[in-house]
């Protein structure tokens, strides 16, 4: 009876042990099929978002150089991150949807300034390399880590010219944080550092008196606590109106 029983629990052991291993072999194999881009490929790679600058096959051909494997292999964290580390793409979401399709929305940098002549400026204040794509945007200039600082008084100015049918062409932020602007009209305005806006609505309020004298501007000098000085184009008369307490 010991020998059957002895028998027995052998036997048992030895089926147990085939179990077993035919349930890791077949969960390997299930592991390699799933694995297997030939047997499950993301068929589908479908863009949503709007988009201006980024181009879709150029998108999906690094999606797929960078992921060869199978629907299941396929990390969405890393297409994540592989978009958001494209310049012209802010914002990606990634999801997978059964059974083969991949699907990204998109949200495109929008560039309103270049910045320093090499990078653009997002609605943000943040820098990316945009390439030459710069044409037509006006141009900024000033220390490394000021360029929220600088859009923002960008912004600030450029509203309270909107009526004025002026612009900002160029603006520019020094060490001290001065301010210096060049409008789509020619003229240079010197604002200093202190009290910027207030300096600006004190140009706006004469511009129509200076311009009414039909003399080329050159530049104005704001930094004044009373008046501002101006500097006519070569061949005019040079006007000045300056006090003391200049910065």
């Amino acid at each position: 009876m010991e020998r059957e029983s002895d028998a027995n629990r052998l036997s048992g052991f030895i089926f147990f042990l085939l179990v077993i291993g035919g349930l890791v072999f077949g969960a390997i194999k299930v592991q390699a099929w799933l694995q297997d881009e030939q047997q499950l490929p993301v068929q589908r790679i479908i863009f949503s978002g709007e988009r201006k600058v980024l181009e879709d096959a150029q998108m999906e051909a690094s999606i797929r150089a960078s992921q060869k494997g199978s629907f299941f292999a396929l990390d969405v964290n890393e297409v994540h991150l592989l978009l958001e580390d494209m310049p012209w793409v802010y914002r990606a979401s990634v999801r997978k949807r059964w059974p083969s399709s991949l699907h990204i929305y998109l949200i495109e940098q929008v560039p309103v300034a270049s910045w320093n002549d090499d990078l653009l400026l997002n609605t943000q204040g943040e820098v990316f390399d945009g390439g030459k794509m710069s044409a037509g945007l006006p141009k900024l200039f000033g220390p490394g880590g000021s360029e929220k600082t600088a859009l923002a008084g960008f912004n600030a100015m450029q509203s309270l010219l909107s009526e004025t049918g002026l612009s900002i062409d160029e603006l520019f932020l020094s060490e001290r944080f001065a301010w210096r602007v060049k409008l789509n009209n020619g003229i240079k305005l010197n604002i200093g550092r202190q009290q910027f806006i207030d300096r600006l609505q004190s140009f706006i309020d004469i511009f129509p008196l200076l311009k009414a004298q039909n003399k080329a501007i050159n530049y104005i000098d704001l930094r004044y606590d009373i008046g501002l000085a101006v500097g006519w184009q070569k061949n005019d008369e040079k006007v000045q109106e300056i006090t003391d307490n200049n910065d």
